[in-house]
């Protein structure tokens, strides 16, 4: 038997979220498809987390055990071949059969996406959300910090969360702006990545973050107004889910020892 780990890129607008679903339209489900297809084997694989509905992935992780001897250098493209256009397998290597790519996670990061522009981009626009409208990025940027260090997330955690403990810390966020599709003369504010490393992440917390920074780019709350949101561990303090297609898991880092 091995143990095979994985990473998957995938754009997540036609399916619902990672993890298997019953009607059966989840990244997870078109994975395991594939691999029936390419080694007659019925298996359920273990990923790095779960994703939204909508939500995309870049270098996803993901493992499994199989008997199957497929040389670790053809597994890549005779998934793709066997897979939808809209997700690609990326890597596989050999790990130890103790691998877990869920409890092995040591941080995750998202990347938010706004098109601070006047007119969305048509190419990206599955990928970004687009806010025509002048944000304060300063003050986004001095919201966000007040989210650093380890803390209880209840606010920006979903009503539906069923986590025991919503205790969970922020290692860095930052936002960065790329102003190479800025029309000259204009009031474009260029496409703004915000990036959110943690230990782990609750149930649309990313999503909800970035909708209450977004009401501070809007200056409907002033950026202290962040800290207040966070001590309350109350999600009707919190600013809106943002919409999914914005949001995309950006990596997953492991101990090396652990792979």
């Amino acid at each position: 038997m091995r143990n095979l780990l994985m990473k998957v890129n995938y754009d997540g607008t036609h399916y619902d979220g990672f993890q298997t679903q019953p009607q059966g339209n989840t990244i997870q489900d078109r994975l395991e498809q594939a691999i029936l297809h390419l080694t007659g084997e019925t298996l359920k694989i273990t990923a790095s987390g779960r994703t939204d509905a909508g939500v995309h992935a870049y270098g996803q992780p993901f493992n499994f055990i199989t008997s199957s001897q497929i040389p670790l250098e053809r597994w890549c493209l005779a998934l793709n071949a066997r897979l939808p256009q809209d997700i690609v397998v990326t890597e596989a290597k050999e790990v130890p059969l103790s691998f877990h790519s869920r409890r092995g996670a040591k941080r995750k990061t998202y990347r938010y996406t706004i098109n601070g522009n006047r007119f969305p981009d048509p190419f990206q626009r599955r990928l970004q959300y687009h806010h025509p409208v002048k944000l304060d990025i300063p003050a986004m940027q001095q919201g966000l910090a007040h989210l650093l260090g380890t803390h209880d997330f209840t606010s920006f955690a979903s009503r539906k969360s069923t986590k025991t403990s919503h205790v969970r810390t922020i290692f860095e966020a930052s936002m960065e702006i790329d102003r190479s599709m800025c029309r000259p003369g204009s009031s474009d504010q260029g496409v703004i990545h915000t990036y959110i490393t943690g230990s782990g992440f609750l149930q649309h917390m990313v999503r909800i973050i970035m909708g209450t920074l977004i009401q501070v780019g809007e200056r409907k709350y002033q950026a202290d107004k962040v800290a207040d949101i966070l001590a309350a561990c109350d999600r009707a303090a919190a600013g809106p889910t943002a919409v999914a297609k914005g949001l995309a898991l950006w990596s997953v880092e492991y101990d090396q020892d652990s792979l």
